[in-house]
């Protein structure tokens, strides 16, 4: 598969993948931003907005599981590449820099969302 052909462009608002849904991809920024968000109808709580060079759906092709929030563009042409399942793991095991990066950028979410956690439970 080339490269182009894993390469798509959103509009702003363009639901990229809603929560809930499956997927077996991960998605890096080129171009525009991102927002990463909860929904509760009509109302969108946005937990962070990505930019070029940031990546998301990491959880997704990891374990298999539904995804956690949904992904929608935040800027006109934004434009994401996709990176199968098949092709994460392979870069994974050939790659021990990009598998690094992918397990910092856990880590440094899973504090944040800790750090929130304790704030809320801290204060109700």
């Amino acid at each position: 598969m080339t490269i182009e052909k894993c390469i798509n462009v959103f509009d702003v608002d363009d639901v990229i993948f809603e929560e809930g849904s499956t997927g077996r991809e991960l998605f890096v920024v080129l171009d525009g931003k991102v927002d990463i968000a909860k929904m509760n109808g009509r109302n969108k709580t946005v937990i962070v907005t990505l930019g070029k060079g940031e990546f998301f759906g990491e959880m997704a092709v990891i374990d298999g599981s539904s995804r956690s929030a949904s992904a929608i563009a935040a800027a006109p042409k934004t434009r994401v590449m996709r990176i199968n399942h098949a092709r994460f793991v392979y870069l994974v095991s050939q790659q021990p820099a990009f598998a690094l990066m992918i397990m910092d950028a856990l880590s440094k979410r899973l504090r944040a969302s800790n750090t929130i956690t304790y704030r809320t439970a801290a204060n109700p």
